[in-house]
């Protein structure tokens, strides 16, 4: 596939990604990716055999991908466990989801809802007095998670991927992290407009905490992980190492000798994402969180139809219809609405999806290396596309 067509099909799809132009439909998935695969049907779920074949590659050196929902099922791995060795990349394998831990963070916030120990139309301030100044004082807990809030982003160090590196073991402090963003100036007025950004959530993991009076750590665990059996996925906290097994992730970075190639990056510190995007997940358990959490077995009621509402606003960078929901966002690929999540953290790419009723249901984690570019990683993208088809207005 062309770069600029690649670069269009990734912009389109927004299941986390930042939200792009609309396609035109002269543009497809990338015919070598789609063709391989039988076609997305009502009566049978996609091989992918061929679209994950030949890793690892200069996209990826992993993919692990599981399809499930009423109408099949298929799983695959392909690439390695490490470049090094060139031994099979393991398909049970541990890797970090990075915002697909969003997802949890609003069943968690909405499951309180649910409780009456949060309310979404109350202002965070109410619940944080002592955290979020006067000039947020409208933002709605709501607002906060579905990234109409209008409070920038934290300062953080680093402006390029090796900057970032040489920071890799920093500790960072949620609440230093929500001062620094509320010390400055609102990008726009609550709830006018949406901005696609981690700090909503790591305010919302803070009000897990303050109406708790508990970690938010164990409230996600007590009330999604723990029920849903999720044993093999955990939060990090300040360990910068994957625990279990894992297939190493790679990242394209100048090296020390001057010359660009890939670095592991396996070990690399999270808590710059926390409760936006700091989980380790396989993916067995992200397709049991995603089935359940489609079925309404997470959040109920009219408390779920918030994770498929989107707010009536434009986004601030590209002036598109808001794309993000509360924890999921929609784009509609193959004619049908497809509802989910991606995330990425140096070295990995992870997403999950499902159509509405749950008919079709797609989890992969892809050890990109690229995993936070501009553009969505080649190989996650036609992933999803061979799963579901091209994006279709």
């Amino acid at each position: 596939m062309k770069k600029s067509t690649r670069a269009l099909l990734a912009a389109a799809l927004v299941l986390g990604v930042a939200a792009g132009p609309a396609l035109s439909p002269a543009f497809a998935a990338d015919p070598a990716a789609v063709a391989s695969a039988p076609a997305p049907g009502p009566d049978r779920s996609p091989d992918l055999s061929a679209v994950i074949a030949g890793l690892p590659n200069a996209d990826a050196t992993a993919a692990l991908v599981r399809i499930g929902g009423s109408e099949g099922s298929w799983r695959g791995s392909s690439g390695v466990h490490d470049l090094e060795s060139g031994r099979p990349a393991e398909a049970g394998a541990r890797f970090r989801v990075g915002s697909v831990t969003k997802v949890f963070t609003a069943a968690t916030v909405l499951r309180l809802a649910a409780e009456g120990r949060i309310d979404l139309d109350r202002s965070a301030r109410s619940y944080l007095p002592d955290l979020i100044p006067a000039r947020y004082g409208r933002v709605t807990v709501r607002q906060l998670l579905n990234h109409t809030h209008g409070i920038p982003a934290a300062r953080m160090p680093g402006e390029t991927v090796e900057e970032w590196y040489a920071h890799r073991f920093d500790v960072h402090d949620p609440r230093a992290m929500v001062r620094s963003a509320t010390s400055q100036p609102r990008e726009f007025a609550p709830g006018s407009r949406q901005h696609y950004l981690n700090i909503g959530y790591t305010i919302a993991g803070l009000l897990v905490e303050r109406v708790t009076g508990d970690t938010y750590e164990h409230q996600v665990a007590v009330r999604v992980l723990r029920p849903l059996g999720l044993r093999d996925t955990y939060f990090p906290g300040a360990d910068p190492a994957i625990e279990g097994p894992y297939n190493h992730g790679y990242q394209r970075m100048r090296l020390d000798d001057g010359t660009t190639g890939l670095r592991d990056v396996s070990v690399w510190g999270a808590t710059d994402g926390w409760a936006a995007g700091d989980l380790i997940s396989t993916t067995a358990d992200l397709e049991r969180f995603t089935r359940a959490l489609f079925a309404g077995r997470v959040v109920r009621g009219p408390l779920l139809e918030e994770m498929f509402t989107l707010p009536k606003v434009t986004d601030l960078k590209t002036g598109e219809p808001a794309a993000y929901a509360v924890g999921l966002s929609m784009k509609k690929l193959g004619g049908r609405e497809v509802w989910g999540k991606t995330g990425g953290r140096w070295g990995y790419n992870a997403a999950i999806a499902s159509t509405r009723g749950g008919e079709r249901t797609l989890v992969y984690g892809v050890n990109s290396t690229d995993a936070k570019g501009q553009d969505m990683n080649k190989v996650a993208l036609d992933v999803m596309l061979a799963t579901y088809g091209p994006p279709s207005e």
